[in-house]
């Protein structure tokens, strides 16, 4: 679900789970994205291995088969792309005018181009962190106007601080920064 601020997810000790973050202006057709902004749903049916999905029922996938697990999506119809969200989320610009791409990103994303960016660039940091780069060098290199800026930034959108990105502990994986683009 698209989020505006970093959250915890209760899952029981005996569980195993992982997360698909599809690319921008990819969507649930039949959940608008609107309504799951900052937002859970539950299945109405699943068991151990399955969950419903479109009024289908479809295997829960796990790390290796997710992106043929998106791609099935995708054939179903279950998941589709606006190319053109896609393409202005990248910088890219659009011959359609204002308003009608902003209707276009928050009807695929949830969100405004704005959020969508600012929550790119804490992500884009964490990873920079998480890889050794310090802290200035990633206000500098991402443009945050200065070291608080960013440490508001990632506290708001990745619910860590600057110094706990550069040394996570191997109970707490950064799995919100990998992403699966279909």
């Amino acid at each position: 679900m698209p989020e505006t601020a970093a959250s915890v997810a209760e899952v029981s000790a005996e569980s195993a789970s992982f997360g698909i973050v599809l690319a921008h202006g990819a969507s649930i057709p039949h959940l608008p994205a609107r309504r799951l902004v900052d937002t859970q749903i539950e299945s109405p049916h699943v068991t151990a291995r399955t969950f419903v999905l479109g009024g289908g029922e479809w295997p829960l996938p796990d790390f290796e088969n997710a992106e043929v697990f998106v791609d099935r999506l995708v054939r179903a119809g279950l998941v589709v792309r606006d190319p053109l969200v896609t393409d202005v989320l990248a910088g890219e610009k659009s011959r359609l005018g204002t308003r009608s791409v902003q209707r276009r990103v928050v009807a695929a994303t949830g969100l405004t181009q704005g959020a969508v960016r600012q929550i790119e660039r804490a992500r884009h940091a964490a990873i920079l962190l998480g890889d050794g780069l310090a802290p200035l060098e990633t206000v500098h290199r991402l443009g945050y106007y200065d070291q608080s800026h960013l440490s508001r930034s990632l506290a708001r959108f990745i619910g860590r601080t600057a110094t706990e990105l550069q040394r996570p502990g191997p109970a707490e994986p950064l799995s919100l920064l990998y992403k699966i683009d279909d």
